[in-house]
């Protein structure tokens, strides 16, 4: 079993590769050992709408802050500030989508606002689409059968 300099040194590795401008990426396996080894230095940040966690499911103790409101998808002008209220400057924050690539955004806007230790939780909550076009089948923090819940 990797330690926690070990996952987030992989993490590191994966953010030079693909040339993020945060701290790293992480598998969803991955973050959620992470969170397991950090404790509450730790914080998992969802970012989907209240309608995807209404409907598709949570994640047991996560910040929840909607990077984009629905209907409509528009952008939340206040998820910094909000961000900053719920969470510690120092915390290692991994953010989560459904998908990865708000999530990704959000990652970014932090690590801009001055937060370090940001990392985006590849796959999201609910992976790639599979050849039917649904999501749930392949990737992602469901699929990999962590810890979530039905709302």
């Amino acid at each position: 079993m990797a330690s926690l300099s070990e996952l987030l040194g992989l993490a590191r590795e994966r953010a030079e590769k693909m040339n993020l401008p945060y701290a790293g990426a992480l598998t969803p396996r991955e973050a959620y050992r992470v969170l397991e080894l950090a404790g509450g230095a730790a914080r998992i940040v969802d970012v989907r709408t209240r309608a995807e966690l209404d409907w598709v499911g949570r994640i047991p103790g996560a910040v929840e802050i909607e990077w984009n409101s629905y209907p409509g998808s528009v952008p939340n002008p206040d998820f910094e500030l909000q961000l900053k209220k719920q969470v510690d400057n120092e915390a290692l924050l991994m953010f989560i989508c459904r998908s990865g690539a708000r999530s990704h955004n959000a990652a970014m806007a932090a690590a801009v606002a001055g937060l370090a230790g940001c990392y985006n939780v590849l796959e999201g909550f609910e992976g790639d689409k599979d050849a039917h076009g649904r999501r749930g089948k392949i990737g992602g923090w469901r699929h990999a059968g962590l810890p979530w819940s039905q709302s």
